[in-house]
């Protein structure tokens, strides 16, 4: 396990039109905003000089000028470095020429300056050349990220929300965990999961899964229709995987669905594909939403029965807190898991701010760490939303949704 990384803020994608330089990033060395990375190879080169000039023929240093250039490959551009190759042979030939000839290092010593120059900048070419394709492979990283955990404006759907992604691998930029809105002419749906493993795998699972979710949720009328459509579209695509040879025959998915009808503002229908159960977080207390018993996305051939869409109470300035596993199961050094729903439960007696999504967010994200000593096991998302007070205007007119969603109802 390595330490985590926020990487909660939507960053915009990175193009190489937008860099003069692409390892322009990558340089430590900076000073408002300018690269003064050829300061120490210069320091470097003038002190060898100058030290070399003021001692005695008994000791010289001169030849130590071969390293300038090999400071210079490590943190500066190529022609950087070849500019400080080409310095250090005329400084070596300039000084040890200004002594006499039984103090002179002669041409041995040249060489070596000369060789060490364009060793240095090979050098150079070959790590700039690495850190191109590591720059490289970052954007792909981050385009991926953004289609998997899309940005999302302030008030999308109607709703007010937050969220906070934590990577366990801090060189990792997207997992299986994945969340989203979507407004759609039947109400806005939330959809937040976790695909089972690692790797590029549950980041096309999650990816398929969200595809579908964002067509079928703004399409569909009915909730049941939607959960119906994520069950098919995992199964389809564990079958896809495993035909062509990969070893995804026992891929699933944990998830909750959750719908936010217009008709009916006070409540929420809501599938839970055996996953965490929400909590609602009230000024007046937090509460466990109703489990739900059903089977995780891709395991439907195991049972005959359907998950059942639940309907709850939530009413305004109430926020629904949807968490992965990462937070429930993230453990003390006792091995002792976080306690989410005490930790919310005291916050929210100690400060009524703790129902807004932000603040949740923020609570859950630095308890957990903190529980866990800045280390988790799994990608964890904490994702809190609840209705704004303004109706939210419908989406598109001309589609009448024909129902509400049945299913069972949970007081």
């Amino acid at each position: 396990m390595r330490r985590i990384r926020d990487l909660s803020p939507l960053l915009g994608p990175v193009h190489p039109e937008q860099r003069d330089d692409s390892v322009q990033r990558q340089k430590v060395l900076r000073l408002r905003g300018h690269s003064v990375a050829w300061v120490p190879p210069l320091v470097l080169l003038i002190a060898i000089g100058l030290a070399d000039w003021n001692t005695s023929g008994e000791f010289r240093i001169i030849t130590w000028i071969v390293v300038v250039p090999g400071i210079a490959a490590a943190i500066c551009g190529v022609w950087t470095t070849a500019v400080f190759a080409c310095l250090a042979v005329v400084t070596y030939a300039e000084v040890d020429a200004s002594w006499e000839h039984q103090y002179q290092t002669g041409l041995p010593d040249f060489i070596l300056v000369s060789v060490g120059g364009v060793l240095a900048i090979l050098a150079c070419a070959v790590r700039v050349r690495g850190e191109r394709r590591m720059l490289h492979m970052m954007d792909v990283a981050e385009t991926t990220r953004r289609t998997v955990l899309r940005p999302m404006p302030q008030g999308w759907g109607g709703l007010d929300h937050a969220a906070v992604y934590l990577a366990a691998d801090s060189e990792a930029r997207v997992g299986g965990d994945f969340y989203d809105i979507q407004p759609g002419p039947s109400g806005t749906r939330l959809l937040l999961g976790d695909v089972q493993g690692k790797g590029l795998g549950a980041v096309e699972s999650a990816a398929a899964l969200l595809g579908t979710f964002r067509e079928a949720a703004y399409h569909e009328p009915l909730l049941r229709t939607v959960a119906d459509r994520l069950e098919v579209r995992m199964l389809r695509h564990v079958g896809y995987r495993t035909a062509v040879g990969r070893d995804d025959h026992d891929r699933f998915a944990t998830a909750v669905l959750v719908g936010f009808p217009d008709v009916a503002r006070d409540t929420v229908e809501f599938v839970n594909f055996g996953h965490e159960p929400p909590l609602v977080v009230a000024p007046d207390g937090v509460r466990t939403l109703p489990p739900g018993h059903g089977l995780p996305l891709g395991l439907s051939e195991l049972t005959s029965e359907q998950p059942l869409v639940l309907t709850a109470v939530l009413v305004p300035g109430e926020t629904l807190l949807l968490v992965t596993d990462g937070v429930t199961e993230a453990r003390d050094a006792d091995g002792a898991f976080f306690p989410l729903l005490d930790r919310v439960t005291h916050a929210l007696t100690e400060d009524p701010r703790t129902v807004e999504p932000q603040h949740l967010v923020e609570l859950v994200r630095d308890g957990t760490l903190q529980h866990c000593g800045g280390r988790l096991a799994d990608d964890t998302t904490i994702f809190a939303v609840r209705r704004r007070g303004d109706p939210r205007p419908v989406v598109s007119p001309n589609v009448v949704p024909e129902g509400t969603g049945g299913g069972t109802t949970q007081p």
